[in-house]
């Protein structure tokens, strides 16, 4: 039911109506089956505590490098890159 109400119904929707783009939302590997293409998301958030703020930059520069490593082995698990 859930595939059916969050995906499967919106695809019809955008076929039907001659859409170029379907957005399957954030997070998920089971979008990759479904030929889903992994998508960097990106927030703002305002931080006022300088020792908060200098320790969430640091962890972000960090986390930054393992999400696009993550996004491009993802991309290479894509149903239609297995040839």
């Amino acid at each position: 039911m859930h595939f059916e109400t969050c995906f499967y119904q919106g695809m019809d929707y955008a076929i039907a109506h001659g859409l170029q783009r379907f957005d399957a939302g954030a997070q998920g590997e089971h979008k990759l089956i479904r030929g889903f293409e992994p998508q960097i998301t990106r927030s703002w958030h305002y931080l006022m505590h300088p020792g908060l703020k200098d320790a969430v930059s640091e962890f972000l520069d960090q986390e930054r490098v393992g999400v696009m490593a993550y996004a491009e082995e993802a991309r290479s698990a894509l149903p239609d890159r297995q040839v």
